[in-house]
């Protein structure tokens, strides 16, 4: 059997590499279908788009990606042509409830913002969104969850769910935990456009960790430059790796895509990759990757900054913004909890 991984997925390799006879690893961006034709599975991320050009004629029998996104996977295609597809649904949902929880912490620390008599709207309340719910309770902060796909089967669970309108006309912070949709009546393409901005009642602040085209950046410059938001934390852009410079210097905390990007998560990806393989193939698990530990040296004193503290990536992003490609690919991935 033949594996072809992306390079920059970390830990796996010699787990993965126990699974087959011959395993290449290359970068996501140049896989191309002569990389391919003879592989038996292709491991991605989301800089490889899974599609015809790329698969049709090999002998591909399994993509898996092993991220929450797969937007980059012709799926429609894929299952035409008989070739399972597999994402890793939730495996970096707390790392971007960490994400979140620290640009909370600096938003009271820098901005002066009061958690404790603050409102936020989550506008997605999936792996994400109820992971960020459950931070912001925990922060003392009035919570108010909106998800249209799930409040369409009622029940316990979504009983306390409002609506759109409602999260824009009372949240003091509103953050994004949506997958990107472009049709169909959920669709969240350009979600926070110019019309989502004028109807806004108080002036938040915005959050996006979930897709860049989710929120119109333009839009959202416009926004921040009218008064009509406080200020923004983005992590995901439109037109990645080539991000707005005006609207990446005019935001409180930006930075190149990584909200996820946690050893703890990456492992959780890793695990739920190599489960993939192995019930595709029938193979004998090789047992699960663990994290790194942290630094001997490392001493936590409860403060989640201390852990991560995304001010730091966005310096970075702010300084080198054309090296956003770079700062994502050779990440330092942070630990999401101390042990």
């Amino acid at each position: 059997m033949k594996i072809v991984v992306d390079d920059k997925i970390p830990y796996i390799r010699e787990t993965i590499c126990q699974l087959a006879d011959e395993v290449v690893f290359l970068s996501g961006a140049a896989i191309t279908a002569d990389d391919v034709k003879d592989a038996d599975v292709l491991v991605v991320r989301t800089r490889t788009r899974c599609n015809q050009q790329l698969l049709e004629g090999s002998k591909v029998q399994l993509v898996v990606t092993a991220t929450i996104g797969y937007d980059h996977i012709d799926t429609e295609w894929l299952e035409s042509a008989g070739i399972r597809w597999t994402n890793c649904p939730g495996c970096n949902s707390g790392s971007v409830a960490q994400y979140v929880e620290s640009t909370l912490l600096l938003l009271e620390q820098k901005k002066g913002l009061s958690l404790r008599q603050s409102t936020i709207g989550i506008v997605g309340c999936g792996h994400v969104g109820s992971k960020v719910k459950a931070v912001a309770e925990r922060l003392g902060m009035r919570v108010l969850v909106c998800d249209p796909p799930l409040a369409s089967t009622p029940s316990p669970l979504t009983s306390h769910f409002v609506s759109l309108d409602e999260i824009e006309r009372n949240s003091d912070i509103i953050t994004f935990h949506v997958p990107l949709t472009k049709e169909g009546d959920y669709a969240t393409w350009h979600l926070a456009d110019d019309d989502f901005f004028h109807r806004l009642s108080r002036v938040p602040y915005i959050i996006n960790t979930s897709r860049g085209e989710v929120v119109d950046n333009k839009a959202l410059l416009l926004a921040i430059e009218e008064g009509r938001v406080r200020d923004a934390i983005i992590d995901v852009w439109e037109n990645e790796p080539h991000p707005d410079a005006d609207l990446l210097d005019k935001v409180f905390i930006g930075t190149p895509h990584i909200a996820g990007y946690s050893a703890d998560g990456k492992v959780n990806a890793d695990n739920m990759v190599i489960d993939a393989i192995c019930q595709q193939f029938g193979l004998s698990h090789p047992g699960l990757i663990a994290p790194p530990a942290l630094p001997k040296d490392f001493h936590y004193t409860g403060n989640p900054l201390e852990l991560y503290n995304p001010m730091d990536d966005s310096q970075k992003l702010k300084t080198e913004s054309s090296h956003f490609e770079q700062l994502r690919n050779n990440y330092p991935l942070r630990r999401e909890k101390f042990d």
